[in-house]
């Protein structure tokens, strides 16, 4: 399929910070896309939380399942719109990679621990990973993304006229033009989170029964979704008509997408890719009304998922595991494994803050859980 006008283009790609020279098998956004793939921070994502624990049931979300599916649907909209597939994908793929153990529950007890170095950010830290932590190659640290996918990764979500403290140092090496907004794929690839996000959340907290199909009839999109699963047949049991509904309410969003950010495009009528990023608003985006439903799901989705007290109770869990964590290794930093050990420095000072973030955030969830068993319990070995 041809590429629109406005679409990002291989042979116009401002490159990577370290020159490399390129595949003649692959475009640039499919390297990426398999470094990636490939890092151990992608890997470690089936053991990341979305909003249940991992070893909570094998068929909720994780990190792993979610970036997928957010790459499926980012695919789906960027052919749709005649953008880079590849691209949007690889941007699809990289958007979870900086989240911690135990999702926002995690994050959030990192970025109190961590207030007094800069604070935390699950966006700054995927890029702290494709930039510097992944180990993979003689030549450089990090995994060398192209200019277009750090860009799109850094501000997916739209311009950073606030950067977070790493992303700004970043971009003295770099420059990604943060004032800006991101390429059309990257805004592909932050629409199809949310969608991604709000569906499949809807399909794990009904099979967790935290609420049913009944409680979701008066939900806009939903009621409308499930009004039609129930017309697909007579019957229809259960577990089917939660798919039945779930893949309506997936289509919805898309095809919303897709016609309004056609509308958008025809009135900006952009010329090249520069053009979107200097536009003065997104131009993929929800229409005005769908917008409006996703708030109301959200807003549905926090009291009768994101609060319920099973959910509550793991949250606490993990937030205190995580700080306790931080603080035991912030505080002592010859407990910390030997190459970690040795990045620390002393214990308490500024440098022992960052690495043993980046420590704790890298890891799983069933990680942090035995290696917090490994310091506090006498009789497990370290």
């Amino acid at each position: 399929m041809s590429l629109a006008a406005y679409a990002v283009r291989a042979d116009t790609s401002r490159g990577r910070l370290f020159p490399e020279p390129e595949s003649d098998m692959r475009s640039p956004w499919q390297r990426d896309r398999d470094r990636i793939i490939h890092s151990a921070a992608f890997r470690k994502l089936q053991y990341k939380t979305q909003v249940f624990v991992n070893h909570e049931g094998d068929f909720f979300r994780t990190r792993l399942t979610h970036s997928i599916e957010v790459a499926q649907i980012g695919r789906s909209i960027a052919r749709a719109l005649a953008l880079d597939e590849d691209l949007a994908e690889t941007l699809a793929l990289a958007h979870d990679l900086g989240h911690p153990p135990f999702g926002h529950a995690g994050e959030e007890a990192l970025n109190l621990a961590m207030k007094p170095f800069g604070g935390f950010n699950h966006n700054a830290q995927s890029m702290r990973i494709v930039t510097m932590l992944e180990t993979r190659y003689a030549a450089f640290d990090g995994l060398n993304l192209t200019w277009e996918t750090l860009e799109g990764l850094a501000k997916h979500n739209g311009p950073l006229h606030r950067p977070p403290a790493y992303i700004a140092e970043y971009n003295q090496r770099h420059r990604l033009e943060l004032g800006t907004h991101a390429s059309g794929e990257a805004q592909v690839a932050a629409l199809a989170d949310d969608i991604a996000y709000h569906s499949h959340d809807l399909d794990d907290g009904l099979r967790a029964r935290l609420f049913d199909l009944e409680d979701l009839r008066h939900v806009p999109v939903v009621g409308e979704a499930l009004e039609a699963a129930s017309r697909a047949g007579p019957d229809v049991p259960p577990p089917r008509l939660r798919h039945e509904t779930i893949r309506r309410v997936i289509d919805a969003m898309v095809r919303d997408v897709v016609g309004e950010t056609r509308r958008r495009l025809t009135a900006l009528a952009p010329e090249d890719a520069e053009r979107i990023r200097h536009a003065s608003a997104p131009i993929v985006s929800f229409s005005p009304e769908m917008a409006e439903a996703n708030q109301v799901i959200k807003h549905f989705l926090v009291e009768r998922m994101y609060r319920h007290w099973r959910v509550n109770r793991m949250t606490a869990k993990g937030r205190g595991l995580t700080e306790e964590l931080f603080r035991l290794l912030h505080g002592d930093t010859s407990l910390l494994p030997g190459e970690w050990r040795a990045r620390a420095g002393e214990s308490g000072a500024a440098r022992a803050a960052h690495t043993v973030c980046d420590y704790i955030a890298g890891m799983t969830d069933r990680y942090a859980v035995d290696e917090h068993r490994r310091l506090t319990d006498v009789t497990v070995l370290g």
